[in-house]
């Protein structure tokens, strides 16, 4: 990667986290990004606003982990470490504390398994399943062991996971880049808000739709 790439990813990142921040997706100084280098990771700083995030300032961190600059790495640092190990294809992580999710947590989520059912095409192709990570303390360092194995688990079924949802916390979403990152976690509130709003609750597409979800688009579901 060139010095330009580090600095356009750096761009993105601000630019994701000031797009999340106006829209409501995160609040105060809560939620993070970050993103793979080839030889380490840049990620938002703790106790930092994603909405005035300064490109020159995000925590640069080596493969293990060490900061080599910026301000203060956020203390979620190991979780999307984690992550970033458990699927190689991940290349943007974005936690946020999205009011809707953390409402469904609150709530009661659908199954443990899957926070949501699919009740939408485009939740089933763009977001897929979400397990529910039991609560823990932020920063709690055993967190990031249940989700690499929920990760593991869910690839060996052949539908790998996009998201992880930590009780009472908020979502954890990776993707490709900042922006497909952002689109899936978009999704995902969407539909936890499409589903605390409707009663009934509606049924959830049957075996026969999302087979054709599956044939029509390879959704991994």
């Amino acid at each position: 990667m060139s010095t330009g790439d580090e600095a356009a990813l750096r761009q993105e990142v601000c630019r994701v986290g000031a797009s999340l921040h106006a829209r409501g997706y995160v609040h105060a100084t809560a939620g993070n990004i970050s993103v793979r280098l080839p030889d380490g990771f840049l990620i938002t700083p703790t106790d930092a606003s994603l909405g005035t995030l300064v490109p020159e300032r995000l925590a640069k961190v080596d493969a293990q982990g060490v900061q080599l600059s910026g301000d203060r790495a956020s203390k979620t640092l190991a979780l999307h470490r984690r992550i970033y190990a458990a699927e190689p294809s991940a290349q943007c992580v974005i936690h946020t504390h999205s009011t809707h999710l953390v409402a469904l947590t609150l709530a009661g989520v659908w199954r443990p398994e899957d926070i949501l059912p699919p009740i939408t095409p485009y939740y089933v192709m763009k977001v897929g399943h979400v397990p529910l990570i039991p609560y823990h303390r932020p920063g709690d360092p055993a967190v990031g062991d249940l989700v690499a194995q929920a990760i593991a688990e869910r690839r060996a079924r052949g539908t790998p996971l996009r998201a992880v949802m930590l009780d009472r916390l908020g979502p954890n979403v990776w993707h490709e880049s900042p922006a497909a990152a952002m689109a899936t976690l978009e999704e995902l509130e969407e539909t936890a808000r499409l589903w605390l709003m409707t009663q009934p609750r509606p049924a959830p597409l049957d075996a026969a739709q999302l087979e054709a979800l599956r044939t029509a688009f390879g959704a991994a579901w």
